[in-house]
């Protein structure tokens, strides 16, 4: 699949779904982040700080918001051709960005791993919004709307542009959903994405008593390989740090 088959389905969705944000895939392209480390512990912070479960009728109508516009992208790759399947073997379906950019572009199929063999840390039962099942059936198996939406955080997030899946590639990947999703959706998005990177990079438990993190070579740095995936919380997200994520990025305005 070449890289403009799926720039071009991402603008005709924001065309039809989302009027007003015209060329915003060109402007996604040129745009540059500036990744801030202090900004990034200080969200990492937070998320360790906050409940595992804080519902509110706000955050219900967010990933309400979330949920229906997650199938609606996941439907509009699906009609553009590409093959969503769920993953049943053994481990990951790619080892990093690189692969999976390569195996769907080259392939026009995507494998998704599915939320119930891993959603955090360690399988959990305890209540999350994006566990419940979608409707959506790909070879005998039911998506969850995490499992949609990891497919459209895996085309549009990482596949489209081809973003890494280190800190400022991972932040790119969400500018991008914060480009293709309504503005009411962003605080969560944020959570479900920004929160959890931040933690899992520049995490309180990665730090040394001075408080440092650790870089690759030195005696007490963790490799990515060998760190714990983010607990699934579901909170407010404070817009500061909304507005601080999307300052964070030149060139772009959406």
């Amino acid at each position: 699949m070449k890289l403009t088959d799926l720039t071009e389905v991402a603008q005709r969705y924001v065309d039809r779904w989302l009027p007003g944000r015209a060329d915003v895939i060109d402007r996604l392209a040129a745009g540059k982040v500036r990744l801030d480390e202090d900004f990034c512990r200080r969200v990492a912070d937070h998320f360790a700080r906050q409940p595992r479960y804080a519902w509110s009728p706000a955050l219900a109508r967010r990933y309400a918001l979330l949920r229906e516009e997650s199938v609606r992208q996941f439907e509009s790759i699906v009609d553009a051709g590409v093959e969503i399947e769920p993953w049943t073997a053994n481990g990951q379906p790619y080892h990093g960005a690189r692969q999976l950019c390569d195996t769907v572009r080259a392939t026009g199929v995507l494998h998704v791993y599915l939320t119930r063999y891993g959603h955090g840390p360690r399988p959990d039962t305890e209540p999350h919004p994006m566990r419940a099942p979608s409707g959506i059936v790909r070879s005998g198996v039911e998506f969850t709307y995490n499992d949609v939406f990891r497919a459209v955080h895996d085309v549009f997030g990482h596949v489209m542009l081809g973003h890494s899946m280190g800190p400022a590639g991972e932040f790119r990947a969400t500018w991008c959903h914060f480009a293709m999703y309504s503005a009411d959706v962003h605080p969560v998005l944020f959570s479900e994405q920004i929160s959890q990177i931040c933690w899992f990079f520049y995490g309180p438990h990665l730090r040394t008593a001075s408080g440092r993190i650790p870089r690759r070579g030195e005696p007490d740095w963790v490799p990515p390989s060998r760190r714990e995936y983010a607990e699934q919380k579901v909170f407010d997200c404070p817009q500061w740090f909304v507005d601080r994520f999307i300052a964070s990025f030149s060139g772009v305005t959406q």
